[in-house]
């Protein structure tokens, strides 16, 4: 210490006389300075080096040295103290739930008239979106962001959601992936279902009006029913060998995405012998998935231009279409419609056969997207395995079987893994998203693993605050075998951030203990 203290006086002196430059921050700040950077007290150690002291170098050093910080929390108390730290405010003293509470405001939009030429699509009320570079409401996310909400009191912001996508459906036939123009050929996973659960709304005509939009909604799944009698596959339904009708991911253009216009062409250019009609279709069917993009989609596993989404029938697709026909069929009978209430209840009996036929592989103890080309299930393993889980389809034999897996494979330091390869692509290890957390905790809770879900949701959590802490920010996803910002896809990281904070609220308030006191 006595040596660091003397380099930097005689830094501090030769810079007066203007022979040497002026001291480091290492050479300022000596043992505290190691202790913060090898402690990783910030994720980057650009972020202490570019710090402000707000009082004299040597009266911070003289504070340390009188009473050297425990631990990393007070290690970091101490620093937040006496630096301006770089992305890293007031708001980083507050607890996370605290933090997430305040952010709600700053995600929430107003509803505005759109100007002619602009590509954004109006709706009746205030919404939240995602943050960042996502400035419009998507399908997916906003049942997560939900999740939150509800967890957080804000009931008003739910219900104003959902009359939103009630209104989407009403307009378009279906809820389009993000309200913009370029959005409305493709929806997202169907999730409208399970926000219905989340309502506490009493009015009877507005259920109704639900309802009906659920419907609505369905039938958008199920529209090529009639000529997927034809040919193995129409729109977004596909026929088994047995007969039986499942589900994939589909879009009704063929042409690059606008918002990936540049980056559409260029895996068309990169394919060989593939038309560039079904690249574009099968990249704009993976934007559909949610999953965009993955290896799950990729014929090879690891390369963009061997993408063949509308090849795949999907096991989270299907589960949760299994949940639309159970929603639906609860809803007609609790409306006094028992013909169409035991109509869904088979359409629900025949899904689950069809799935648990095809899907479901009992011998490797998992849930398996179907490849239509090979006639085969994939041998890709991913989170989506415990879709099944979280809607309540599943056996506890079965459920039995995907917890051992999930704890053997998918669990890793900081969360669940997305899948157990690493492609670059964003949907791939080594990255971890909310939502599939939630869908991991929700499903092993609900079936007898709470061990397991309480693990899952203690690793993301404690990933999801270390990181908030360092930076300020809540993201979009998180590398979890490093429990660090996440990377890879076709856009920088993204934080704000919706689902991320949905997630952690509704976790947090299922695991009160889970959250860390406020450094």
């Amino acid at each position: 210490m006595r040596r660091f203290s003397r380099l930097a006086a005689l830094m501090l002196a030769c810079a007066a006389l203007g022979n040497a430059p002026p001291p480091s921050p290492a050479e300022l700040f000596g043992n505290l300075f190691i202790a913060v950077q090898e402690r990783r007290i910030f994720d980057d150690n650009k972020t202490f080096a570019d710090a402000i002291p707000q009082k004299p170098p040597a009266e911070i050093m003289t504070d340390y040295r009188a009473a050297p910080p425990v631990d990393d929390k007070a290690l970091r108390s101490f620093v937040l103290e006496r630096f301006t730290v770089p992305g890293v405010n007031d708001s980083g003293k507050a607890g996370l739930r605290a933090h997430i509470r305040n952010l709600w405001p700053q995600l929430v939009r107003q509803p505005a008239p759109v100007i002619p030429g602009e590509s954004r699509i109006a709706l009746p009320g205030p919404y939240v979106v995602p943050g960042g570079r996502f400035r419009e409401i998507y399908y997916w996310d906003s049942y997560f962001t939900m999740l939150g909400l509800a967890a957080d009191g804000e009931h008003a912001l739910v219900e104003s959601m959902l009359d939103d996508f009630t209104s989407l459906i009403e307009r378009f036939g279906h809820i389009p992936n993000g309200t913009r123009t370029y959005y409305v050929s493709r929806s997202q996973p169907p999730f409208f279902a399970l926000m219905l659960d989340i309502s506490k709304e009493p009015d009877a005509a507005v259920q109704a009006r639900r309802l009906q939009a659920l419907r609505s909604e369905y039938a958008f799944w199920m529209a090529g029913s009639a000529c997927a009698g034809r040919q193995r596959a129409c729109l977004r339904v596909v026929r088994m060998p047995d007969g039986s009708l499942l589900n994939r991911y589909w879009d009704n253009r063929d042409s690059p995405r606008d918002e990936s216009f540049a980056e559409d062409r260029a895996s068309a250019n990169a394919a060989s012998g593939r038309p560039s009609g079904q690249i574009y279709r099968d990249l704009r069917a993976a934007a559909e998935s949610g999953w965009d993009f993955s290896s799950r989609w990729l014929a090879d596993g690891r390369t963009l231009p061997t993408i063949r989404t509308t090849e795949v029938v999907p096991v989270d697709l299907n589960a949760l279409l299994w949940a639309m026909e159970r929603r639906i069929a609860r809803g007609c009978g609790e409306a006094g419609d028992a013909s169409c209430s035991q109509d869904f209840a088979h359409r629900a009996d025949r899904r689950k056969r069809a799935m648990d036929r095809f899907l479901w592989q009992a011998g490797e103890g998992r849930y398996a997207d179907w490849l239509l080309a090979e006639g085969q299930p994939s041998a890709t393993l991913s989170a989506a395995t415990l879709y099944p889980l979280f809607v309540g389809m599943a056996s506890r034999q079965q459920a039995d079987a995907v917890a051992e897996l999930t704890r053997a494979k998918l669990l890793a330091p900081g969360g669940l893994r997305t899948t157990l390869t690493r492609t670059g692509q964003q949907w791939d290890a080594p990255n971890g998203w909310a939502p599939l957390q939630w869908i991991a905790v929700s499903g092993l809770d609900r079936n007898g693993h709470g061990g397991l879900a309480r693990t899952i949701a203690m690793r993301w959590t404690a990933t999801v605050e270390r990181t908030y802490e360092g930076t300020g920010k809540m993201l979009e996803k998180y590398d979890v075998e490093e429990s660090l910002p996440g990377g890879g896809g076709e856009y920088p990281l993204q934080d704000g951030f919706g689902w991320t904070n949905g997630v952690a609220s509704a976790l947090l308030d299922r695991y009160p203990s889970l959250e860390r006191a406020a450094p």
